[in-house]
């Protein structure tokens, strides 16, 4: 999983509206810098010392954040209150997001519809930074995961949801989804640019994004790009073991993606005037 790039370089020279100007103001920054960093680590806490070592600030000012977020309940802390990690209030504010999203309640219809077709998983990501971000998922019956994925973060470059996104952006702002090196997930991750380009370009093509094994061993996936928005910034992806993957089932379950892509079109553009975030 990536880390997030560092909201003090970030802040520095934004504005409201995405323009440089406005000097950040440092607490703020640095109380988002501590929610992704707990975030990042899903359900493993950290010590104080390692959270101001891995993110550069002075252990009294980062006690001092952390103590408050605690209060809020942003940020939770164990009986002896030197260990950390994200508290409910993050959940809340996820789960928000996910509550007042206007895609979402169109497109999962869809992800439901296909798992009940072929009982394979599949998602609906969105692009965040260098990162997809998962926000459905409907999990096969025959491949179930220990955790939920909602949430869940990965580098855009090693997965089909990603690559099917990167695709559909302008050539020129590809790089800005790109973290200056592309480390390897697996031996099968693509980790030169030149090899990744190629690899979008061949995604044009043909229509539809692939995983092989880039992300997870064993598990190939493949994606096709929600053309809602303009460039695309959202994508639905299956992902299905390889072990019990054959041509044909693989042509089928492209061909649904495909129909599913569709449909979900039909359906998003007779609301998209009414819908806020377009």
């Amino acid at each position: 999983m990536t880390t997030p790039p560092s909201i003090d370089a970030a802040a520095r020279d934004a504005s409201p509206n995405g323009g440089p100007g406005v000097r950040e103001v440092k607490s703020a920054a640095r109380t988002v810098e501590i929610l992704e960093f707990l975030a990042a680590r899903q359900n493993k806490p950290v010590r104080l010392r390692e959270l101001s070592e891995a993110l550069g600030v002075p252990r009294s000012s980062l006690h001092a954040l952390l103590r408050t977020l605690v209060t809020y309940g942003w940020v939770r802390a164990d009986t002896s209150g030197t260990l950390y990690g994200i508290g409910i209030r993050a959940l809340l504010a996820g789960t928000t997001y996910l509550d007042t999203d206007p895609y979402l309640p169109l497109v999962t219809p869809f992800l439901d519809e296909l798992r009940e077709q072929t009982d394979e998983t599949f998602h609906l990501g969105r692009i965040d930074g260098e990162d997809v971000v998962y926000l459905a998922t409907r999990e096969s019956s025959q491949y179930l995961r220990p955790y939920s994925r909602v949430g869940r973060r990965l580098p855009a470059y090693s997965t089909s949801l990603g690559k099917a996104i990167l695709a559909a952006q302008p050539r020129e702002e590809i790089q800005q989804h790109l973290p200056q090196t592309l480390t390897p997930l697996t031996p099968h991750t693509f980790v030169e640019a030149d090899a990744l380009d190629k690899e979008l370009d061949a995604t044009r093509e043909r229509g539809y994004a692939i995983d092989n094994e880039e992300n997870t061993l064993g598990l190939r996936c493949f994606a096709i790009a929600l053309e809602y928005a303009h460039p695309a910034t959202d994508a639905i992806s299956a992902s299905i073991p390889i072990a019990r993957l054959s041509p044909e089932r693989e042509a089928e379950i492209i061909a649904l993606l495909r129909s599913a892509s569709d449909k979900i079109a039909r359906v998003v553009a007779p609301m998209q005037s009414r819908i806020a975030w377009s």
